[in-house]
């Protein structure tokens, strides 16, 4: 483990990870719906890593009820820290004598989760799609596997994993599907086995367990879901997800993963995806029938490569694990559908890139590249500026040295940190070295300015981009612009041909009108333009933001019902913020009405936009 130091680099765990590394981790769990809890045992295999000087593992926990704990069989004393926020509590297991470099030793604690796990959702029958069973699922990013079991809950530490997994109902993890047979404690209940070989850190533990079946959406693909929504999850699915694969198995190598699967969630899921290794878990607002919003995918897939195989050592280098996956994800639409449409995504990222840096300020800390995390929750930090500031850094790196030598590094970085996991100085430092040989891109990255990408906060400089698939909504959104004086005259033509995305952009650049519409034009917008019945929800919040923000009151019930049929933060957030300036006492109604259907992360998110940030 060549890539710890002493003292730790995570400032966001309180484990002693820099005397011990768990290197394998066992999780027997039953799954209780009835008691809303995963009750069993977890067994870590750690190596120490110092020469016997420490006597103690401390781990992260967070709101665990634990019951005995054995060090190689043997009954051991351990304790309770105090609690520290927003980290939860150490758990310092004792052992009777110091413990020699490489030498490992055996933890098995008895554990329960409790109501206050911030990691796990249960969702009653009427929660679900087809409302027949309850369903349980995990979101352990950032910091909240310690709230499902005592662990070294960090990214700088990877484990291989075995999953022993009891339910009543269909189990799915971030591991490889290997057996599945009655329990015999437990009549009606089965047990699900599954083993993940390729060491990943706690935060890609993930369980999932419902009403599930699959179907084959690939020759290493399944996509998985509610009965009621197979036949419709697979066709969006099936057309692109093997494509995808095949493209960045180009750009970087081959799939390390063996399966590469899609769990598509109830809605209350709080993200895009995460992507969970074998298994992306995946937000049911994908399901656009129009295959035009399967970009979250392409981007859940590559994080096979960034983050699951070469991963931020800590959550302060975000940006190593989403900036390149953004970067990559590009790079499998400009495979597929043309380098215009790279882009012309990287525009609708810039946008989203400028609604942060406003959000938080031009000189917040969580406007830089590299954060200071210390103190501080990583979830307060959770915007889009790591995913498209990191890919514009790696964008304005790859125009700099020129693409054809950058397509050389790719693989190079990740074959070097395969497995690993790093920091930005690391990256600096193999960006260098690779280009070392090259007298003129080695010149151009020595005279870089690597200080200001990585600590300057607010926007970097805009690239060029090939506008080409943007420049004709450019030109509607002109239009409505000056709707008053030119006496523009909407037809549904407008957008005859238009690609949900272009329509996207279009909303957006509405949505930065100086000057809002009136809510006469926005009504006009969405009757003639068909926005207010679109089954695309990327298209259909956006026109709901328009809507408030012009103050169009025909817009809070269709808003309202949305916030009450998806959780994802992504609409969730900006619609609770435009709905609180128009009305917020009908904001804080819907959200009162609708919290317990949120996810933890999404109800606590939302509660610091609405009612004051801890975070600003």
């Amino acid at each position: 483990m060549e890539s710890i130091i002493n003292p730790p680099r995570d400032p966001n765990t309180l484990s002693n990870y820099n005397n011990w590394v768990s290197t394998h981790v066992t999780a027997n769990l039953d799954i209780l719906f009835d008691q809303q809890k995963l009750v069993g045992n977890v067994i870590h295999k750690f190596k120490s890593i110092t020469n016997g000087e420490s006597q103690d593992i401390i781990l992260d926990t967070n709101h665990l009820d634990i019951g005995e704990i054995k060090v190689n069989g043997k009954q051991s004393e351990w304790e309770l820290l105090p609690r520290l926020e927003p980290y939860g509590t150490g758990l310092k297991i004792k052992l009777d004598s110091p413990v020699a470099l490489n030498e490992t030793v055996e933890v098995d604690i008895s554990v329960k989760t409790t109501e206050k796990c911030t990691a796990l959702q249960w969702l009653t029958p009427a929660q679900t799609s087809n409302k027949k069973h309850p369903y349980m699922f995990s979101q352990c990013q950032a910091i909240h596997a310690r709230s499902i079991f005592p662990c070294q809950d960090t990214p700088d530490v990877k484990s291989t994993f075995d999953f022993n997994i009891t339910s009543p109902l269909p189990v799915i993890s971030s591991g490889l599907h290997v057996g599945k047979s009655a329990s015999a404690a437990r009549p009606g209940h089965y047990l699900y086995q599954f083993h993940q070989k390729v060491p990943i850190p706690s935060y890609l533990f993930a369980l999932a367990s419902g009403d599930i079946v699959e179907a084959k959406i690939g020759p290493r693909s399944v996509v998985a879901t509610s009965p009621d929504k197979l036949e419709e999850c697979k066709w969006e699915l099936e057309a692109d997800t093997e494509k995808f694969i095949n493209a960045i198995e180009k750009i970087v190598y081959p799939y390390a993963w063996g399966e590469y699967n899609v769990l598509v969630l109830p809605p209350s899921f709080p993200y895009g995806g995460m992507e969970n290794p074998i298994f992306t878990f995946a937000t049911p607002s994908i399901i656009s029938k129009d295959r035009e919003n399967v970009d979250v995918i392409a981007h859940e897939l590559s994080h096979s490569w960034s983050g699951n195989l070469v991963t931020n050592a800590s959550w302060e280098h975000f940006w190593l694990n989403e900036g390149w996956t953004t970067y990559l994800e590009r790079r499998i639409l400009a495979a597929i559908h043309g380098e215009p449409y790279r882009h012309f995504s990287a525009i609708i990222g810039w946008k989203a890139l400028v609604d942060s840096v406003e959000h938080y300020g031009h000189d917040h800390e969580f406007t830089k590249l590299v954060v200071d995390l210390k103190g501080k929750d990583p979830d307060d930090a959770f915007s889009s500026i790591p995913y498209e500031k990191g890919f514009n850094f790696l964008f304005h790196l790859e125009n700099l040295v020129g693409k054809d030598k950058f397509d050389k590094f790719i693989p190079h970085y990740f074959t070097t940190f395969k497995g690993k996991s790093l920091d930005s100085y690391e990256f600096k430092t193999t960006v260098l070295d690779f280009f070392s040989s090259d007298a003129e891109a080695s010149k151009l990255l020595n005279d870089f300015d690597w200080e200001k990408w990585f600590y300057s906060p607010g926007l970097p400089p805009k690239p060029d981009f090939d506008t080409s698939l943007v420049d004709v909504v450019y030109e509607l959104a002109g239009k409505w612009r000056t709707f008053s004086e030119s006496g523009f005259i909407p037809k549904e033509s407008d957008i005859k041909g238009l690609m949900a995305n272009q329509i996207v952009v279009f909303l957006e650049q509405v949505l930065l009108f100086e000057k809002p519409l009136t809510p006469d034009q926005s009504q006009l917008m969405g009757q003639v333009y068909g926005f207010a019945k679109s089954e695309n929800v990327e298209v259909s919040n956006l026109y709901l933001q328009v809507g408030l923000k012009a103050g169009d009151r025909s817009v809070i019930e269709p808003t309202t019902d949305l916030l009450g049929r998806i959780g994802r933060m992504k609409f969730v957030r900006p619609l609770y913020r435009g709905l609180q300036k128009l009305d917020r006492p009908i904001a804080i109604e819907t959200f009162e009405k609708y919290k317990d259907f949120y996810h933890p992360i999404c109800r606590a998110m939302v509660e610091k936009d609405l009612f004051g940030k801890k975070n600003a």
